[in-house]
């Protein structure tokens, strides 16, 4: 299970922060770096790096090409999704948002308080986010997608803040 410590500068913008995997003890790996800025399309973009283990180098990952507060284009390497597909409902009054990943489908859902749970299509879940503890935890059955399930994570978060779930 990869556990994922998300640290945020400035609390108020939560598109820019750092993620750290959590190792044995209290030993800790900066994992992704995700930074917001305003300059360029009309609300900004977010890009998003992940340090290589093996050569701990920083790599490109993707972007986030905002084009309102709550519609945008992602890029995950040279894979493009629209936040739509990333998010969908399955009925206009669902409280879960799916996606596609890896060839299986995920949907997140509302949890208690301000926690999120993601499940996999057999209703198994494969990660939860703690509100509290700012903290991801991903089940081995979906370390094959962290990408994928940091950043549906953080739209959801996103979308969640602006009382647009």
């Amino acid at each position: 299970m990869a556990v994922l410590r998300f640290s945020y500068p400035k609390p108020e913008e939560i598109r820019t922060f750092r993620v750290y995997k959590q190792l044995e003890g209290a030993t800790e790996l900066e994992l992704y770096e995700f930074y917001h800025s305003v300059y360029g399309p009309s609300s900004g973009v977010t890009t998003f790096q992940r340090k290589n283990l093996t050569t701990n180098v920083w790599e490109p990952a993707g972007e986030i090409s905002w084009t309102s507060n709550s519609n945008a284009t992602v890029h995950f390497g040279i894979d493009e999704v629209n936040i739509g597909d990333l998010r969908k409902p399955k009925k206009s009054n669902s409280q879960s948002r799916r996606f596609k990943a890896g060839g299986s489908e995920y949907k997140w859902k509302m949890s208690e308080g301000d926690d999120l749970f993601c499940v996999d299509s057999w209703g198994k879940t494969v990660a939860t986010w703690s509100q509290e503890e700012t903290t991801l935890h991903v089940g081995v059955q979906a370390e094959h997608i962290l990408d994928r399930m940091v950043v549906t994570c953080v739209l959801n978060l996103w979308v969640r803040q602006l009382g647009l779930w």
